[in-house]
């Protein structure tokens, strides 16, 4: 396994603090977040975020991002896009960003439940991916799926409803350890056997669900949030070990929204754990 990290959650570092930061730690690459974002003063995971380029303008800062990547001895694993499968015009602006990168794979997202019948979603969103697929191959590149919650594509058994009969050359599955948690778990074993050679891209990340309330009748309510790696629900090292098992040898992308520690030692430890879970060399 090659072990990266997603820069939406190094929003503290510009680009070229990112790529010197990571590759001094000892990690393996990056994956560059890529959206149009709200300006702030103080930076956030999801605005005023320091290590994002721009979708606006993204074609004149591609020799940009190859050459701060390519100096500071980083691979790719991959581009983290926000376009919609629906966004066609960004979708192909995405696809020839990674092909011409060399950046292998892009992240396009699915519909919101909230924003229609499922059912409606779920067939645009096929058409949509039958496209994309088409585009990627042509391009040699893939692009990928992730499991997220509240989209129409939360677990590994809906994904493979959504791209099964697809090209996996150029479509892929993001298996995220961490959305899970929220919505859409499944037997990790399973869920690798059952996505076959759609298992093409991994995130780890970790939740804890937390009590939100308690209404007037007694009802419990309760909330996700970031934790760390050792503080969520889930058992990352068994993770990663039931990957290894079953011969998954690719990119594990770390997206820690946690921030208990300060970013440089969080990214710092995550490499640290990471391996050390899988019996690795740090």
């Amino acid at each position: 396994m090659r072990f990266s990290v997603f820069t939406a959650s190094t929003p503290d570092w510009t680009p070229q603090q990112a790529v010197a930061e990571l590759a001094a730690q000892g990690w393996d690459g990056v994956e560059w977040r890529i959206t149009d974002q709200e300006h702030t003063e103080v930076p956030g995971f999801w605005a005023g975020n320091r290590a994002t380029w721009p979708l606006s303008g993204l074609e004149e800062r591609l020799a940009d991002i190859g050459t701060l990547t390519r100096g500071a001895g980083l691979a790719y694993s991959g581009l983290g896009g926000y376009a919609r499968c629906f966004e066609r015009t960004d979708v192909a602006r995405l696809l020839a960003a990674t092909a011409t990168l060399g950046a292998g794979r892009v992240r396009v997202t699915m519909p919101l439940l909230a924003t229609g019948d499922y059912r409606d979603l779920f067939a645009g969103a096929r058409k949509d991916l039958e496209w994309a697929t088409a585009e990627a191959a042509r391009l040699g590149v893939a692009v990928l799926v992730e499991l997220h919650h509240e989209t129409i594509a939360s677990s590994a058994s809906a994904a493979l409803r959504l791209v099964d009969g697809l090209d996996p050359a150029a479509v892929g599955v993001i298996h995220d350890l961490g959305n899970l948690v929220i919505e859409g778990h499944e037997d990790h074993r399973a869920a690798f056997q059952l996505l076959g050679p759609y298992l093409q891209h991994v995130h780890v990340k970790n939740v804890a669900w937390h009590r939100a309330g308690t209404g007037p009748d007694g009802t419990v309510s309760w909330r996700p949030a970031w934790a760390t790696l050792r503080d969520g629900q889930a058992d990352v090292g068994a993770y990663l070990r039931a990957l290894r098992e079953h011969g998954y040898d690719g990119w594990v992308t770390l997206e820690d929204f946690s921030t208990a520690l300060p970013l440089a030692e969080r990214t710092r430890d995550n490499l640290a754990y990471v391996k050390g879970q899988l019996g690795l060399s740090s």
